[in-house]
């Protein structure tokens, strides 16, 4: 395994304002470093969401640094962290978020357009080629509410690989999932660090599936409490 950190949370720590102030993430370190399959795991109100959404800096820390490829994000401009996000990191949630009135293939275009590399026909090729690789071919020009729970997940996923990160952040993506699609998911995303040599990070409540990634960071009252190499081989 590559030793490259490519997050790294330095003393963060997350508190959210109030009439009494509510501690989400305390002092957390924690390093990610390239190809890994990390969970991240602890009981309901644990802090894993939040954890996830600081390293994936769709949240800022009260306290602390978060680095991208060693480079603190906490005093960039919004701009160049928008940027960060759009180029080094993908997003998978719970629930999909895919716009109803775009189809699977225009869904998947969007994190392409926001960066703007590539001609239109280049995204509409590439957004073809990522839901063919997952098995959605022939459902590239249906919209959200003509696929199954599984199918949008699999459709957020290719456009979490739209513009090519290194890192895929995934919060519960399999909670909303039957057993069989959960394990469709699971399996996808096992094979993004397998044959595509990314990293992927996912909170995760079912901890059968997190047995069976190669890292797990178990936090509880915010704190990391274990973080621990599993003992399942990944080839």
């Amino acid at each position: 395994m590559a030793n490259d950190i490519l997050i790294e949370a330095r003393r963060v720590t997350r508190i959210l304002p109030g009439i009494v102030p509510t501690t989400l993430v305390r002092n957390v370190d924690l390093a990610i470093r390239e190809n890994e399959f990390v969970a991240i795991t602890g009981p309901s109100g644990s802090g894993k969401s939040s954890l996830l959404y600081l390293l994936g800096l769709l949240d800022l820390p009260t306290d602390g640094e978060v680095t991208i490829r060693g480079k603190g994000t906490v005093h960039m401009a919004e701009e160049e962290r928008a940027f960060l996000r759009l180029s080094e990191l993908g997003f998978v949630f719970q629930f999909h978020f895919l716009l109803p009135e775009f189809t699977a293939q225009e869904n998947v275009m969007l994190p392409m357009r926001a960066l703007a590399r590539l001609s239109r026909e280049q995204m509409r090729a590439r957004a073809a080629d990522l839901l063919d690789s997952l098995g959605l071919a022939e459902h590239r020009h249906k919209r959200p509410d003509q696929l199954s729970g599984g199918q949008r997940q699999r459709v957020a996923v290719a456009r979490a690989l739209a513009n090519d990160p290194p890192v895929i952040l995934a919060d519960e993506p399999t909670g909303s999932l039957d057993s069989k699609s959960s394990e469709q998911v699971f399996q996808i995303l096992r094979d993004l660090v397998i044959g595509r040599g990314k990293t992927v990070v996912a909170v995760t409540h079912d901890l059968a599936l997190a047995e069976r990634m190669s890292r797990r960071v178990h936090l509880v009252d915010g704190m990391v409490q274990a973080d621990e190499l599993a003992k399942v081989s990944m080839s």
